[in-house]
C-alpha cells in the first residue's frame, strides 16, 4: 500500500499545484484590494472583509456547483469517451452564465439587510458601490470557473491557472489607477477597487473564451455540440449538493466574521488581515481536494478501483505536509506576517491572535479536505453536505461564541471553535470513503 501511495503523490502534486495556484490567484484579487486599500485606514479594510464574508458564500456555491463538471469530464476522459466532453463543456458554459447572473442578483438583494446585522455604521456607509461591483464580479467568475474545470479534467490545468493569474495581473494596475486616480481618472478609493476587480475578471474571461474558440490545442473541446437542457440538468443535480455543502461551510465562516464584527471595526479589520492570509493557505487543501476528485473520477471511469484508496491517502499526505508547515509558520511568525499587510498596531495584535488559532486548524483541514475531494470523485456529495452542516453549525459556531465571550478569548475565540469541527468532519468523511470504496470493490465487473 505504501508503494502505491507513493506512486500517486507525483500525480496529485502535478494536478494540485496548478489548481492551487489558480484558486490562490482568485483569492489574490481580494488580497490586493486589502493591501492597496490599507493606507486609507481600517474602514476600507473592514469593508473589504465584510463584503468578502458575504461574497465568499457565492464563490463557494458557484465553485461547488460547477466543479461537478470536472468530475463528469474527468470520468468521461478516463473512460475514453472524449467525444462527449464538448457537449458537457458547452452545456456547462450555459449553466455557468445562469448561475453567475442568479448569484449576482441574490447578493445584490442582500444589501438592505446589512444595517440590521449590527455591523459598524461607518463601514456599511462606505461600502455600497464596492458591494455592487463585487456582485457583478460573480458573473465572469462563474463562467471562467467552467473553463478552468474543463481544462483541469482533460490534463491542461496550467491553462486555467494562466487565465486566473491574468486576472490578478490586470487587477493590480487597474486597482492603482482607480483607487488613487491617474491622469484624467478620478480617485475612487474603495469603489475603484471593486470596479477594478470586475474589469480584471471580465478581461481574463474574454481571453479564455477566445483561446477556446481559436487555439489549435482546443480543437477537441470545441466540437460542434448542441447545448442540452438535459445535460445542464444532470450537472446541476450532481453539483447542487456540492454547492450546498460549500455554502454550509462558508456560511458558517461568514457568520463567524459577522460575530467578530460585534467586537468593533479594529477587530473586523484584524480578522480581514488574518482571513486574507488564511484564505491563501486554504487554497492548497482546496486544490488538493479538486485534484483528488479528478484523479478518483478518472480511475473510476477507467474501472481501476484498486487505485482509489492510494490516491486518497496520497492526497492526505500532500495536504498534511504543507499544512503542518503552515501551522508552524503561523504560530511563530503571525505578528510579522500581519505587519506585511498593515502597520496599525491594534489591527496587527488582533490578526496575530487569530493566527495562533489558525495554526492547529491547518492540520485537521488536511484530512477533511482530502477526503471531501475523494468522495466528490465518487459523485458522493449529499452525505458530506450533512456532515458539514452538523460540524460547522451546531459544533463550531456555538463553541466559538462561548470561547470568545465566556472564555475571554475575544475575536480569536470565534475561530477556535472550528478546530474540533474540522477534526470531527475529517474522521467522518474518512470512514465514509472507506466504506464506499469497499462497496465498489465488491461489485461484479460489467
Amino acid at each position: 500500500m505504501i508503494g502505491a501511495i507513493w506512486r500517486e503523490v507525483p500525480g496529485i502534486v502535478g494536478l494540485a499545484l496548478p489548481i492551487v495556484m489558480g484558486l490562490a490567484a482568485s483569492t489574490l484579487i481580494g488580497v490586493t484590494d486589502s493591501v492597496m486599500l490599507a493606507p486609507l485606514g481600517p474602514v476600507p479594510l473592514a469593508a473589504v472583509g465584510l463584503t468578502g464574508a458575504v461574497a465568499v458564500l457565492f464563490y463557494a456555491a458557484i465553485y461547488g456547483l460547477l466543479s461537478a463538471l470536472s468530475v463528469r469530464i474527468g470520468a468521461a476522459w478516463g473512460a475514453g469517451e472524449g467525444l462527449a466532453i464538448p457537449g458537457i463543456l458547452r452545456s456547462g458554459l450555459a449553466l455557468g452564465a445562469l448561475v453567475g447572473v442568479g448569484s449576482a442578483l441574490v447578493m445584490a438583494a442582500l444589501w438592505p439587510l446589512l444595517p440590521l446585522l449590527g455591523q459598524p455604521e461607518e463601514v456599511v456607509a462606505a461600502m455600497g458601490a464596492y458591494w455592487f461591483w463585487i456582485c457583478a464580479f460573480l458573473i465572469p467568475f462563474a463562467i471562467l470557473t467552467v473553463f478552468k474545470s474543463a481544462f483541469e479534467a482533460v490534463e491542461k490545468p496550467w491553462l486555467g491557472t494562466a487565465f486566473a493569474f491574468l486576472g490578478v495581473a490586470i487587477n493590480v494596475p487597474l486597482n492603482y489607477a482607480l483607487i488613487w486616480g491617474i491622469g484624467p481618472l478620478p480617485e475612487l478609493g474603495l469603489t475603484g477597487a471593486g470596479l477594478a476587480s470586475f474589469l480584471a475578471e471580465t478581461l481574463a474571461l474574454l481571453v479564455a473564451f477566445f483561446w477556446w474558440r481559436y487555439a489549435p490545442s482546443m480543437r477537441r473541446l470545441r466540437l460542434r455540440r448542441q447545448v442540452k437542457l438535459r445535460e445542464m440538468g444532470i450537472t446541476f443535480r450532481e453539483g447542487a449538493p456540492l454547492g450546498a455543502m460549500y455554502v454550509v461551510e462558508t456560511a458558517s465562516v461568514s457568520i463567524a466574521t459577522l460575530m467578530i464584527g460585534a467586537f468593533g471595526t479594529v477587530a473586523l479589520a484584524g480578522n480581514q488581515v488574518a482571513q486574507a492570509v488564511g484564505g491563501v493557505l486554504y487554497m492548497l487543501p482546496l486544490g488538493v481536494a479538486g485534484a483528488v476528485a479528478i484523479r478518483v473520477a478518472q480511475e473510476r471511469g477507467a474501472e481501476n478501483l484498486g487505485a482509489l484508496r492510494p490516491i486518497a491517502l496520497a492526497a492526505v499526505a500532500v495536504a498534511g505536509v504543507w499544512l503542518v508547515a503552515a501551522a508552524v509558520v503561523l504560530a511563530l511568525e503571525g505578528e510579522a506576517i500581519a505587519r506585511l499587510v498593515t502597520d496599525d498596531p491594534e489591527v496587527v495584535a488582533v490578526a496575530a491572535a487569530i493566527f495562533l488559532v489558525f495554526a492547529p486548524m491547518q492540520v485537521s483541514d488536511a484530512v477533511q479536505s482530502a477526503m471531501l475531494g475523494s468522495l466528490r470523485g465518487l459523485s458522493d456529495t449529499a452525505w458530506p453536505a450533512m456532515v458539514s452542516a452538523i460540524a460547522y453549525w451546531p459544533v463550531a459556531l456555538p463553541l466559538g461564541y462561548m470561547l470568545a465571550h465566556w472564555g475571554g478569548m475575544g475575536p480569536s475565540g470565534i475561530w477556535a471553535g472550528y478546530i474540533l469541527a474540522l477534526a470531527g468532519a475529517g474522521a467522518a468523511l474518512t470512514v465514509r470513503f472507506w466504506r464506499r470504496t469497499a462497496l465498489l470493490a465488491e461489485r461484479p465487473s460489467v
